[in-house]
C-alpha cells in the first residue's frame, strides 16, 4: 500500500466524498433493514474470538485435538464447525502479550491467516489502546484531549486506514464492529450516551468508513448484558433516535443454565424490536465447569437459531489460565486438548 492510499482523502474531504454513496446504504440500512448480503444469508455462524493466538503462539504454547494431536488451531476449531473468526484492534496498543498488540497491522495479518484457513473474519474496533468494555469506554489516549471536531476527523481517518490496511491483506470482513459493549457510549466523555448526538455522530464516521472500504460489509453495535433490556434499549433508542446507522445489533453474553432462556427472550425483543437480526458475539464460561458451558452454548445456538438470530461467537476458547490467568476457556491446559465445552457447537 502507497503512504498516499494510507492517508487520503482527509475526513473533511471524506465526508464530502460521502455525501452520495453513503446516503444511499444509510437509506437502506434505516429504511429497509440490514443489507442483504452472502455472509447474512448463510447458515447460522458459529465463530471464536481468537485474537490472543499470536501472542500465545509467540510464548511457546500450542493446542491439541481432541485426540491429543497437536495442530493448528485454525485446523481444531473447523473440526467443531466454528467458521468464523472475531479479531479485536486497538489504536496504538503496548507491547503488553495480553492486554497489548492488536494494532491494525497484527490484526490484518492475522485476518490474512484466518481466511486463507478457509474462515469468515469479523473486525472489531474498540476505538481505544486497550480494553474498552461495558464498564469502560476510554478514547485512545492520543485522542483523550480533543474536541468533538477533532475527534470526528480522527474517527474518519482512523476507520478509514484501518478498513484500508485490511483490504490491502486481500480480507474482505463479513462483519465489522464498531466498538465494543458500548452500553454507555464510545470515547467518553466525549463521545458518551449523555450526549447521544456526538455519540452517534462518531458511530455513524466509523460506519460510513467501513461502508466506503467495504460496501457489501454488515456492520455492527455492540451492546453487553442483555439480561438488562433496558439499558440495551437505552442505547438503541438514542443512537436510532439521533439518526445512528447499523445493520446487525451484536451482543455478549455468558449466561449459564437456567439464566440462559430469559437471556435468549431479551434477544429476541431486541431483533423484533430494531428490525435488525442479533448476533451473539461473545459467549465463555468457566473452564472448571466444561458440560455447563457446553450444554448452556448449546441452548444458545438452538434459541438463537429459533427466532432468526445470525450466530454466535466463543470468545478466546484457547486461552490459558496461565496466560493472562484466563479462566473461562475452553481449553485444558494440563492436556492441551479442548474441554467438552466445544462440544456446545456440534450437533447444534
Amino acid at each position: 500500500m502507497t503512504e498516499t492510499e494510507r492517508t487520503e482523502p482527509s475526513g473533511l474531504r471524506r465526508r464530502s466524498v460521502l455525501l452520495g454513496a453513503v446516503a444511499g446504504a444509510g437509506a437502506l440500512a434505516l429504511g429497509a433493514g440490514p443489507l442483504a448480503t452472502p455472509a447474512q444469508a448463510a447458515s447460522f455462524v458459529k465463530g471464536a474470538d481468537v485474537s490472543w493466538l499470536p501472542q500465545m503462539e509467540a510464548q511457546g504454547y500450542s493446542w491439541n485435538n481432541s485426540a491429543g494431536v497437536r495442530q493448528d488451531l485454525f485446523t481444531i476449531l473447523k473440526g467443531y464447525g466454528i467458521t468464523a473468526i472475531s479479531l479485536r484492534t486497538w489504536v496504538n496498543p503496548s507491547s503488553d502479550p495480553a492486554n497489548g498488540h492488536c494494532s491494525i497491522e497484527e490484526t490484518a495479518q492475522l485476518a490474512k491467516r484466518a481466511k486463507d484457513a478457509g474462515m469468515q473474519v469479523l473486525i472489531g474496533f474498540h476505538f481505544g489502546d486497550t480494553w474498552n468494555s461495558v464498564g469502560v469506554q476510554n478514547p485512545p489516549a492520543a485522542w483523550a484531549s480533543m474536541t468533538y471536531g477533532q475527534m470526528l476527523d480522527a474517527m474518519y481517518d482512523y476507520v478509514y486506514h484501518a478498513c484500508n490496511i485490511i483490504k490491502y491483506y486481500g480480507v474482505t470482513p463479513a462483519w465489522v464492529k464498531i466498538g465494543n459493549e458500548t452500553n454507555s457510549g464510545i470515547c467518553k466523555p466525549v463521545g458518551s450516551i449523555s450526549r447521544p448526538a456526538q455519540m452517534t455522530g462518531l458511530l455513524n464516521a466509523a460506519y460510513d468508513m467501513s461502508k466506503q472500504v467495504f460496501p457489501s460489509t454488515p456492520v455492527l453495535v455492540h451492546l453487553a448484558q442483555p439480561q438488562n433490556l433496558a439499558g440495551v434499549q437505552n442505547f438503541l433508542n438514542a443512537y436510532r433516535d439521533n439518526g445512528g446507522r447499523w445493520d446487525i445489533t451484536g451482543l455478549s453474553s455468558y449466561a449459564q443454565g437456567g439464566n440462559v432462556p430469559a437471556v435468549l427472550a431479551n434477544m429476541q425483543t431486541i431483533q423484533s424490536g430494531y428490525g435488525k437480526p442479533v448476533m451473539q458475539v461473545e459467549y465463555g464460561g468457566p473452564v472448571g465447569k466444561p458440560t455447563q458451558v457446553r450444554d448452556s452454548l448449546r441452548a444458545f445456538v438452538s434459541g438463537l437459531q429459533g427466532f432468526g438470530g445470525l450466530g454466535t461467537f466463543f470468545w478466546e476458547p484457547e486461552g490459558y489460565p496461565s496466560f493472562n490467568a484466563y479462566n473461562s476457556s475452553a481449553w485444558d491446559e494440563s492436556t492441551r486438548r479442548p474441554t467438552a465445552a466445544m462440544d456446545g457447537f456440534l450437533n447444534g
